[in-house]
C-alpha cells in the first residue's frame, strides 16, 4: 500500500467543483499549482449530483474534474458522499430519517439527515460506494479514499432500538448480566425481556447511567461498522489505495477515536479551535497531541513501521484557513496565524495541513465559511498566505520521526461520555475541560505531552497524568499500579476511578479503583458553585470541586485553608514501590496547576523541550535517530530571542547561538547533531 505519508507533506483541502461552472475548474487547478496544493478531497457532499435519481449516475463532470486535477499534478482523496443523502432518498425512505430522543423525526434540508442503523441507508451507501469504486478505483489521480464525513450522527428510531438490543445481547450475553451492569433494581427498572429495552429516550426524570453509557458505545460500534463496510468494498477494488475517514472532535461525538484508529489506514482529524486570545493555540496543541496518540493505535501498518509508542503519522484533514469559529461569530485570524497553527500540527506529527475548503461558495449554509480562495479571490491576503504556507511545507519535507515527550495524559472516551450524564453531584465538571486544563498547564510550562489510552505501553514515560478518568476497570487499575511500582510517577485528579466500566460507583471511598495506590481516599465531596473558590495554604486556589480526604499512607503536599476543610489535605503524594502517586482533590488555578505539574515532572526527571524559551514561545522537538528538528512558534506580539543552533529550514539561515523570532513568527531548525 502506498500511503499519503510516504511522499511530501500533504497540502490542500476539500474541493467542491460541483458547486461551480466548468470554466472555473481550470482556474482552480492553476491556482492550486501556484499555491503548491498536492492533495484535495473531492465529492464529500456530491451524492445528489452523482446520483440524481435512484440508480442513475452522472459521472461525466467528475471524470473531467479528476482528469484536470491529475493533469495539474494534484492527487485526489475521492470521497464517498454518504454523509448527505440526496432529497430523493429521504422521500423514498422516510423511515431512514433520524429521530431525536424526544421522538421527533427530523426532515431533509441539511446534512447528516440519515440513520446509520437503518438498512435502507446502509444499502444505498454501499450502492453509491460500489459505483464509485467500479469507475474510479484505478484512476491515476487517486491517492486514496475519504469515506463519509465526520461520523457522529445518532438516532432513536425503531431501527436503532432493534439494532441496540442486538448489540446489547452481544455485549452482555444475557439479561441477568445487563441488569447487574445497569443496576436495574434501582427505580424498578429490572428487565425480564429484551423487547422491553429501547433507546434512552427523553423520560420523566433522570435516565439510567448504564443505559446511556452503553448507547454511546453502541453508536460508536454502529458507525464504525458503517465505515468498515465501505472500507472493505473499496479495499477489494484496489488494495494499493489509502483509506481513511475524518474524525470530528467534540464531547458530543459518540465515537471512540482510539478504537477506531485500529480500522483506518491513516488517522485524519478535523480541528476548528473555538477560542481566540491564546486559547486557539492551546486547543491546537491538544488536538494534535490527541491525534498523535490515536495514530499509534493504527493497525494497518506496513512492514517495518514502528510499533505502538513509536512514530506514527497522522493528518490534519480539515481546518479553517483564516477564521476561528467562536460562539456566535467568526473571528478573522491575524496575519501569520494560519501558518503558525498549521506548523503546530506538523510539529506534532501531522503529515501536512488540509483545509475546509478550497474556494468559498456563493451560497448554501456555509457560504461564509473560511476558504483558501476567499470571496475576494486570489488577489487577497488569505490567498497570499495560502501560497506562503505551501512554500513553507515544501521546505519542511525532510522533517520526520517522533515527538520527544516523557509526559503523557491518559484519555478515555467512555469517561467523557459518563461525565455528561445527569445526576452527578455537580454539572460543572466537564471531562474535556479537565483534560484541557492539565494539557494547558503542561503546554504553558514547555513540557511536550503525548496522550495514551488505558493499557497502552508506558515505556519511556516518566510522568502520567490522569485528568478526571472517571471510569476505571480492574485491568486499568492494575496497569497503573504496575506503572508506579516500576518507578513511574502518576498524578491523578478528582473524579478519577470513581466508577467501574459500567458507571457503577466503587465502594470504600473515592477514588475507589485507586485509593490504595494513592494512599488516600475521599469520604465525601464538596461541589462548588461556579463563582466559589477554596483557598490553599501555598497561596493558590481551587474551584469546581473539593473533597474531605483521609490519608492511609500518603503525605500532605498542599492543604485547604478556611471553611469546613481548614487544614485538611488538598494535594497528596504517596511513595509506592519505586514510584510516586500524586492526588489533586480540586481544580487548581492555572498558576498552581503549572507549579504542581512542574514539581511532579522535575521529581520524575523530566525537563522542558527548550528550557531557555521565553514565555509565549512554543517549542516542539521531533527526532529520528541522531537527527532532530526544533519547531519554535512565537505566539506573542513582540520579538523573541531563543537560544538554539542549527539551520532554519524556512529561511535556509544558519543559526549559531540563538534565533530571533518576529512577532507571531516561526522557525524550524534542523539541529546540529549532538
Amino acid at each position: 500500500m502506498v500511503m499519503w505519508t510516504d511522499g511530501p507533506l500533504c497540502y490542500g483541502g476539500d474541493y467542491n467543483p460541483e458547486q461551480w461552472p466548468a470554466q472555473v475548474w481550470s482556474e482552480d487547478v492553476a491556482l492550486m499549482r501556484q499555491a503548491g496544493v498536492n492533495l484535495v478531497t473531492v465529492g464529500v457532499f456530491a451524492w445528489s449530483r452523482l446520483e440524481p435519481a435512484p440508480g442513475r449516475y452522472t459521472f461525466d463532470w467528475l471524470d473531467q474534474v479528476l482528469d484536470l486535477l491529475h493533469g495539474g499534478g494534484v492527487r485526489v482523496a475521492l470521497a464517498t458522499p454518504t454523509a448527505s443523502p440526496p432529497p430523493w432518498f429521504s422521500l423514498a425512505h422516510p423511515g431512514a430519517l433520524p429521530v431525536t430522543a424526544d421522538g421527533i423525526r427530523l426532515h431533509h434540508g441539511s446534512r447528516d439527515t440519515y440513520c446509520a442503523a437503518t438498512p435502507a441507508y446502509r444499502d444505498a451507501a454501499l450502492r453509491i460506494t460500489t459505483a464509485l469504486a467500479d469507475r474510479y478505483a484505478h484512476h491515476p489521480a487517486l491517492a486514496g479514499w475519504h469515506v463519509h464525513n465526520e461520523y457522529g450522527t445518532t438516532c432513536h428510531c425503531e431501527h436503532t432500538a432493534r439494532a441496540f438490543r442486538r448489540w446489547l445481547t452481544t455485549r452482555h450475553g444475557d439479561l441477568a448480566a445487563l441488569n447487574d451492569a445497569w443496576v436495574t433494581s434501582f427505580w424498578s427498572q429490572h428487565y425480564s425481556d429484551w423487547a422491553q429495552i429501547s433507546t434512552p429516550r427523553a423520560t420523566q426524570y433522570l435516565p439510567n447511567p448504564g443505559h446511556l453509557l452503553d448507547f454511546r458505545r453502541f453508536w460508536s460500534d454502529t458507525l464504525l461498522a458503517a465505515y468498515t463496510e465501505q472500507r472493505d468494498l473499496l479495499r477489494a477494488a484496489n488494495p494499493a489505495l489509502t483509506i481513511t475517514t475524518n474524525y470530528v472532535l467534540g464531547d458530543w461525538v459518540p465515537v471512540d477515536h482510539a478504537r477506531w484508529a485500529t480500522e483506518v489506514d491513516l488517522v485524519a482529524v478535523d480541528h476548528y479551535p473555538s477560542a481566540v486570545d491564546g486559547g486557539a493555540e492551546e486547543q491546537t496543541a491538544l488536538a494534535a497531541d490527541l491525534a498523535r496518540g490515536w495514530a499509534r493505535h493504527a493497525a494497518h501498518r506496513r512492514p517495518g513501521s514502528p510499533p505502538a509508542g513509536g512514530a506514527a503519522a497522522w493528518l490534519l484533514m480539515e481546518s479553517a484557513p483564516n477564521q476561528i469559529h467562536t460562539a456566535g461569530r467568526m473571528h478573522t485570524k491575524e496575519p501569520g496565524r494560519m501558518l503558525r497553527h498549521s506548523l503546530a500540527h506538523v510539529a506534532r506529527g501531522s503529515h501536512g495541513a488540509m483545509f475546509f475548503q478550497w474556494r468559498a461558495p456563493v451560497g448554501g449554509a456555509e457560504r461564509f465559511h473560511s476558504a483558501l480562495v476567499p470571496h475576494a479571490g486570489p488577489d487577497s491576503r488569505v490567498f497570499r498566505e495560502t501560497v506562503a504556507l505551501g512554500a513553507a511545507l515544501r521546505q519542511l519535507s525532510e522533517v520526520r520521526g517522533s515527538v520527544e515527550a516523557a509526559v503523557a495524559l491518559v484519555v478515555d472516551a467512555a469517561s467523557g461520555w459518563a461525565l455528561r450524564h445527569p445526576g452527578l453531584p455537580s454539572a460543572l465538571p466537564d471531562y474535556h475541560d479537565e483534560l484541557a486544563a492539565a494539557h494547558r498547564a503542561l503546554w504553558r510550562s514547555g513540557y511536550a505531552c503525548d496522550t495514551l489510552t488505558p493499557g497502552d505501553p508506558v515505556d519511556g514515560y516518566r510522568l502520567l497524568v490522569l485528568p478526571a478518568l472517571y471510569l476505571i476497570d480492574d485491568d486499568a487499575a492494575e496497569w497503573l499500579r504496575g506503572y508506579v511500582d516500576g518507578g513511574g510517577h502518576l498524578l491523578v485528579t478528582y473524579l478519577s476511578g470513581v466508577a467501574d466500566e459500567h458507571a457503577r460507583v466503587r465502594l470504600g471511598g473515592y477514588p475507589g479503583a485507586l485509593r490504595e495506590l494513592l494512599g488516600a481516599y475521599a469520604e465525601e465531596f464538596h461541589p462548588l458553585d461556579a463563582a466559589d473558590q477554596v483557598r490553599l495554604d501555598d497561596g493558590g486556589t481551587g474551584r469546581i470541586w473539593a473533597e474531605t480526604l483521609r490519608l492511609t499512607g500518603a503525605d500532605t503536599v498542599v492543604s485547604y485553608t478556611g471553611g469546613v476543610l481548614d487544614a485538611m489535605p488538598a494535594v497528596t503524594r504517596h511513595r509506592v514501590g519505586a514510584g510516586t502517586a500524586w492526588y489533586v482533590s480540586t481544580r487548581l488555578d492555572d498558576t498552581s496547576y503549572r507549579r504542581l505539574l512542574d514539581t511532579a515532572a522535575r521529581a520524575a526527571g523530566v525537563t522542558t523541550v527548550c528550557p531557555d524559551a521565553p514565555e509565549g514561545v512554543e517549542a516542539v522537538r521531533r527526532r529520528d535517530g541522531a537527527a532532530s528538528w526544533l519547531f519554535l512558534l512565537n505566539h506573542t506580539d513582540h520579538e523573541q530571542r531563543v537560544p538554539a543552533s542549527g539551520v532554519d529550514l524556512l529561511t535556509a539561515t544558519p543559526i549559531e547561538r540563538a534565533v530571533t523570532l518576529a512577532p507571531g513568527g516561526v522557525a524550524v531548525l534542523r539541529e546540529h547533531k549532538g
